[in-house]
């Protein structure tokens, strides 16, 4: 039987009328390095916040520009392959439309990477019950053989390897909107591709 591969995923993004950008980045670990990754996310809050309480987590947006250096430097390090999907126009009120369109091309991505569970940092019931009707409909396009793939949710704080998932998006998203560092120190590990979102 094929091992069953699972990718971590969590999103980035400026709704804005004229230069809104929705990015959800996805995290291929092998399974055999994911408590190491964790445990360098783990370090990382530590290094950035020595006085996080507990259930804390890494998040891109709450970082300065030196922190933000040395986690997408240290994700980098981490390696593996992150699979983002970069999806535009995102107007304002309209992020759950482009994140609709970005979930679909990811898991068509996903999928052909051999990913058959997509873990995300979980939301609102509504909003929950919401990706996994977009995953559906992304199987249904896949054709019957995709019937495995499926997302689950857990919760963003008790899960670090989301964190990377946070970094690499933050990441690609300030790229897009001309600020190019943080995207220059991944390195190679990341994979974008552009969504229509149609918004």
């Amino acid at each position: 039987m094929a091992e069953l591969r699972v990718a971590y995923a969590d999103e980035s993004f400026l709704a804005h009328d004229g230069t809104g950008v929705y990015v959800l980045a996805a995290a291929l670990l092998p399974e055999a390095s994911w408590e190491d990754a964790r445990d360098v996310m783990r370090d990382l809050l530590r290094a950035q916040r020595p006085k996080a309480p507990p259930g804390a987590k890494l998040h891109w947006a709450k970082m300065p520009a030196r922190a933000r250096i040395t986690a997408t430097k240290t994700v980098a390090d981490v390696g593996g392959l992150h699979v983002v999907a970069v999806g535009a126009p995102c107007p304002s009120k309209r992020q759950e439309r482009a994140r609709a369109a970005c979930l679909k091309e990811l898991v068509r991505e996903l999928y052909d990477f051999g990913v058959r569970v997509l873990r995300m940092e979980a939301r609102e019931k509504e909003l929950n019950d919401r990706d996994r009707a977009v995953v559906n409909q992304a199987r249904q396009m896949l054709g019957l053989d995709a019937e495995g793939f499926r997302v689950e949710h857990v919760p963003g704080p008790v899960e670090p390897l989301l964190w990377l998932c946070d970094i690499v998006a933050g990441a690609v998203r300030l790229h897009r909107l001309g600020e190019s560092m943080y995207r220059e120190a991944l390195g190679d590990v990341v994979l974008d591709f552009d969504v229509v979102t149609d918004c």
